[in-house]
């Protein structure tokens, strides 16, 4: 390969990470908007939350100082792991939800697109605060562990999954306050 395809191979790929560390400048920007977005779909999903369900209503108990912002590294990886567990769960057998099938999808693919723009921006720095990265990483998973737990337990019933439906609510409320400071 000769000297100018070398140059114009160096060019393009400068311009790719510049155009990339552009989007991860607007990350909180682009989060705030879709995590409203995940919000609205959530409550489009379904209707109220059922009166039934009141009485088997439970505390998982969100572990809220993985979302202190000691580094904005440990949040961002904090914020995709939550995210991907929110994937995970609504991933699952949901038969007995019924929810608006189209809000799902639509909730579904803007999850995806956020853990894909994280996953691209979020330093994976794994020697500087690997410890506190892995506490948070495994108080979040214990707490997500739970609410599966719960949904087996019940079975996947439409109970079951409304209070899953209003503790991911929380959770996304949680990051939403975060992604603002």
């Amino acid at each position: 390969m000769n000297a100018f395809g070398l140059i114009q191979i160096g060019l393009m790929l400068s311009s790719t990470t510049i155009i990339s560390s552009l989007q991860c400048n607007h990350l909180p920007f682009q989060q705030r908007k879709v995590i409203e977005n995940s919000l609205r779909l959530l409550d489009k999903m379904g209707k109220k939350f059922p009166q039934q369900c009141l009485r088997e209503k439970m505390s998982f108990r969100f572990p809220t100082q993985v979302l202190q912002p000691r580094q904005n590294d440990t949040v961002g990886v904090a914020i995709e792991e939550i995210l991907h567990h929110i994937f995970y769960i609504f991933s699952k057998n949901l038969t007995l939800a019924a929810w608006d099938g189209t809000a799902l999808d639509q909730f579904q693919n803007g999850l995806y697109l956020q853990i894909e723009q994280l996953e691209a921006c979020v330093t994976k720095k794994h020697a500087q605060h690997r410890q506190s990265k892995e506490v948070s990483r495994l108080k979040l998973k214990k707490y997500f562990q739970k609410l599966d737990c719960f949904l087996k337990d019940k079975k996947h019933d439409l109970c079951s999954w409304e209070i899953s439906r209003a503790e991911m609510r929380r959770c996304l409320q949680l990051i939403d306050k975060v992604t603002r400071k």
